[in-house]
């Protein structure tokens, strides 16, 4: 059984059609990519993902229930991570907790037990504000992980990274994935961090945005600095190039 499976998904907004029959599967403790031009239908499809939007058509499964235009059963995380400023680093991730009703003092608790394992740990106290981007990121992975700890949903989470952190926190996001056993969606525009990252990459194109192509990367994890610049990392990405020219 998947994870999480997506089955002929299309939107629209009043006459103009932004999703046309998407498919795609994630299995559990998978990286999977969804890669594509601006205006492609990425977001959208998350929406649709979280249950913040409900489709034309089709339908949104999560260890096999339909969970389709139910929010709150998979946890999303954006672009910017939305930390409060003057909230302490351990309120900030035990947010979720205490929207879902569980009592404050639990909930720091909680979240507090799991900051050795997300490399947090002496930052309790801190205000968000004085955490670094790398760091911030982290707490904010962590509060996505509190809110499900099934299915996560990254929306460019690291794209205000500069390239040295973000690499580190590629490296690290995914020795987390398996510690955990999370399974993750990725929306990426970066061909190399798509690469770098997935199990598979999906390639949604055109408009309306269609999944037509899926490309399997088989390399093992981790995967250095070295791969990016061999052949076969190579080939993949003149790949990708076709299947999104195909796509316009």
């Amino acid at each position: 059984m998947e994870r999480l499976e997506i089955s002929k998904v299309s939107v629209s907004f009043g006459t103009r059609q932004i999703l046309q029959d998407v498919s795609l599967t994630l299995k559990e403790g998978e990286l999977v990519s969804l890669l594509g031009i601006s205006g492609s239908g990425k977001t959208t499809l998350f929406n649709v993902i979280a249950g913040l939007l409900k489709p034309d058509t089709g339908s949104v499964y999560l260890d096999g229930e339909d969970i389709t235009a139910i929010p709150g059963q998979v946890s999303y995380m954006l672009q910017k991570d939305l930390l409060l400023p003057f909230h302490t680093v351990e309120d900030n991730v035990a947010l979720p907790l205490i929207l879902k009703g569980v009592p404050k003092k639990k909930a720091r608790a909680e979240a507090v037990s799991h900051f050795r394992e997300f490399g947090l740990e002496g930052t309790e106290k801190l205000w968000a504000n004085q955490l670094s981007g790398g760091m911030r990121q982290r707490a904010a992975l962590l509060r996505t992980y509190l809110f499900s700890s099934r299915v996560a949903l990254l929306d460019e989470p690291f794209s205000a990274l500069d390239a040295l952190t973000k690499r580190s926190v590629h490296q690290w996001y995914l020795q987390v994935m398996e510690q955990i056993k999370l399974s993750t969606l990725f929306i990426t525009h970066d061909m190399d961090e798509a690469i770098l990252l997935s199990d598979r990459i999906y390639v949604l194109t055109g408009q309306p945005g269609q999944i037509l192509h899926e490309l399997v990367i088989d390399q093992p994890h981790p995967r250095t600095e070295a791969f990016a610049v061999t052949e076969q990392f190579l080939n993949y990405k003149k790949q990708i190039l076709v299947y999104l020219k195909e796509g316009q």
